[in-house]
């Protein structure tokens, strides 16, 4: 058994906004002592907030990764760890990271519960099926209530919340935890040593009952679910030691039975080592994880690669990002095999090896250079010039393919052009990087207006963008108004129209027949084009049916009313014929373009809007102004509840009505009511709102 990944963790520390998330990270980092002093959000010296919009803002932007090592139980351990942004716009980064970790740290807030985007970091984990444990942090500030967000996490996530540690005290009273499992209180005293020492003490007498109640549901709640340690359970509860019972709780943790809830103040610096000890006892290794599953690209048959450095290479590049110093990096998780530096690796998608010139370990935005890395690490590497976001590296006489990752797309766009002439060209290379950093974000030039558009996740996602132009890149922009990327939709569909492209040149000709069916997909839900081959007899080879089904894609971004890109679109392909000469790939490519402009002008078609789901935190007091103005704004409201004193709103938006909503509800509440929003569907425009779309069409997306 390999002991050194036995005591390896893969893990993310996600949550929402102002949780406190990376504030536990720095705590983390010096207490580990990865870093000699704390490094604090609010005075921009977070060493995992390295960008200097980071800094400035307060805020995670980017997802950073670190090594660190930890010692409990005389076992030592290494843990990856990646900081994920708690802002909704920067959710990818949440997304990406969660496909390659092993495990997780949910932080929530001990006033503010579970917010907003704790749900979509949730649920994200939940589709990745990554096994996690809670935090509960800012116990020291006034109003927090630990059982109420333990109560929380159980009702509005779904989830099997197991309370492992009590807090002792809270707001100003709060000095430390009691560990349910071995009945000890672990005390913090407010000295010089940054909370580096604690007392191990005796449970203190009022707190006593409260104990045993919470302990006896902790031990029913793991014992019953394991016959033999119920039964030795009830014959002597006595001989079932402390690390019998952690192993029977990492066992159910792993398997997504149970949430273990721990509690303390990263900020106040109590807590920190005992979330440490937890990561290592109830967070699984890489051994703990199923194999990875993939398909090989050309049979599609089903192969699974376990965790083990002597199999076949597979491993999944999660992120890429331009350095200044070592040029493009791209973060590997190394789910089999090994690297070493200089050897030449596979990628599935391009069919092409490169060669990895470097290996790092990583440390925020600094590298320590190691020369090779093994299954169920985590690692950047220099030399993979092709290499995107959720490519397969692999052995090419071993190929596999893994599970690609889904993004989101942008909703809200802006035009932008150099102001000089020696920009241009320097503006297309800095936007093509960032693109290729970041899958949410996109560019496209419109050759209407010969604009360069730019999409993102929302506005400070496009803010974040255009602020690394100017400063990274040196660049002096003009910039448009945001714009809302909307989309089309067919109503109605067409049956069995048939179209004929046939094309004379002098010599070879081109042509291609093709018998359709065209509507809209009946799944609201489902994006993209939906192709259904239902050629009878092999009457068109299987070349011409993938390439009427590329020319129909390629249709799709310019819709019939205002040319947005099409929502989504069913295509059967029930009939065809080919000339055995002048018939190609091509012709039947270019045949897919033509019957969908043609079909369209026939169909009934719509815009659709991307519908944002808001939620406002406010005192009571302003809660007619803000109705008011979300029902100006096109707003549903979905329903209110109360959090602590304060009125708690949730509603669904058009983006469209959304800009500038920040500096509008600021002005609504006088400064006191805080908002968060986030995609939730595209929904199908008002006429009004239709007619005055297409009479003011100004820009293509």
């Amino acid at each position: 058994m390999n002991q050194k990944l036995i005591n390896t963790r893969n893990i993310g520390i996600m949550a929402h906004i102002d949780a406190g998330k990376t504030t536990t990270v720095e705590r983390i980092l010096y207490y580990t002592g990865i870093n000699y002093k704390i490094g604090e959000v609010h005075e921009g010296a977070a060493t995992m907030d390295w960008m200097e919009q980071e800094q400035e803002r307060g805020i995670t932007i980017t997802s950073a990764a670190t090594t660190t090592f930890w010692t409990t139980n005389e076992q030592n351990y290494k843990i990856n760890i990646i900081d994920t942004p708690g802002h909704v716009d920067f959710t990818v980064e949440v997304e990406r990271s969660l496909r390659v970790l092993d495990g997780a740290v949910a932080v929530f807030c001990a006033v503010g519960g579970v917010e907003p985007q704790s749900e979509t970091v949730w649920y994200q984990a939940n589709k990745y099926n990554v096994p996690r444990i809670a935090f509960v942090n800012k116990m020291d500030r006034t109003g927090a209530d630990f059982i109420k967000v333990v109560q929380q996490i159980e009702e509005k996530l779904n989830a099997k919340p197991l309370i492992i540690q009590l807090p002792i005290g809270d707001g100003d009273e709060f000095v430390g935890v009691i560990d349910l499992i071995e009945q000890k209180a672990y005390v913090w005293d407010d000295d010089d040593s940054l909370g580096a020492k604690y007392r191990v003490e005796d449970i203190p007498e009022e707190m006593k009952d409260e104990v045993f109640k919470y302990r006896e549901k902790l031990i029913e709640s793991v014992i019953e679910v394991d016959d033999i340690m119920l039964e030795r359970f009830f014959e002597d509860r006595s001989k079932i030691s402390v690390q019998e019972f952690k192993n029977l709780l990492r066992k159910l943790v792993i398997n997504k039975n149970y949430i273990p809830i721990l509690c303390g103040s990263a900020f106040k610096n109590k807590g920190i080592q005992l979330l440490l000890n937890a990561i290592c006892d109830f967070l699984p290794s890489p051994l703990d994880i199923d194999s990875i599953k993939g398909h090989h690209p050309k049979t599609d048959d089903l192969i699974e690669r376990a965790a083990d450095a002597s199999a076949p290479l597979s491993a999944m590049c999660f992120k890429i990002v331009s350095n200044s110093f070592v040029g493009k990096l791209a973060y590997l998780r190394v789910y089999s095999g090994k690297i070493k530096s200089g050897e030449m690796v596979y990628n599935v998608r391009t069919g092409k090896k490169d060669r990895v010139s470097r290996i790092f370990q990583m440390h925020s935005n600094k590298q320590t250079q190691i020369d090779v890395v093994e299954a169920g690490d985590i690692c950047a590497v220099v030399g993979l010039k092709d290499t995107i976001t959720g490519d397969t590296l692999c052995d090419e006489s071993k190929p596999i393919i893994l599970d690609k990752m889904q993004f989101p797309e942008p909703v809200i766009s802006i035009a932008v052009e150099a102001l000089s002439q020696a920009d241009i060209d320097k503006l297309t290379q800095a936007l093509s990087k960032m693109a290729e950093e970041d899958p949410t974000f996109n560019l496209r030039h419109d050759e209407n207006t010969g604009q360069t558009l730019v999409s993102g996740m929302g506005e400070l996602h496009l803010e974040i963008i255009i602020d690394r132009l100017v400063r990274e890149y040196g660049l002096k922009l003009n910039q448009g108004k945001p714009q809302v990327n909307y989309k089309e939709e067919f109503i109605d569909t067409i049956n069995n129209y048939n179209y004929i492209f046939k094309k004379q040149t002098g010599g070879k000709g081109l042509f291609a027949e093709i018998t359709v069916n065209i509507g809209p997909v009946n799944d609201r839900d489902f994006v993209g084009l939906q192709f259904v081959d239902n050629i009878k007899g092999g009457k068109l080879p299987k070349e011409y049916i993938n390439a009427v089904e590329k020319g129909f894609k390629q249709a799709m971004s310019n819709g019939p009313i205002g040319g947005y890109p099409m929502h989504n679109m069913r295509v059967e392909l029930v009939d065809g014929s080919y000339h055995s000469v002048d018939s190609d790939a091509l012709a039947f490519q270019i045949a897919a373009g033509l019957c969908f402009s043609e079909v369209s002008k026939k169909l009934k078609s719509t815009i659709l809007e991307p519908i944002m789901k808001l939620e406002i935190v406010t005192p009571d007091e302003y809660l007619g102004d803000i109705n008011a103005d979300l029902n100006r704004r096109r707003a549903t409201i979905l329903g209110m509840e109360m959090s602590g004193m304060h009125r708690v709103l949730k509603a669904r938006v058009p983006m469209a009505e959304q800009f500038g909503y920040i500096t509008a509800l600021r002005t609504l509440s006088s400064g006191r009511a805080v908002f968060s929003m986030e995609f939730s569907h595209y929904e199908r425009v008002p006429a009004t709102i239709l007619e005055e779309l297409i009479n003011n069409r100004k820009f293509i997306f």
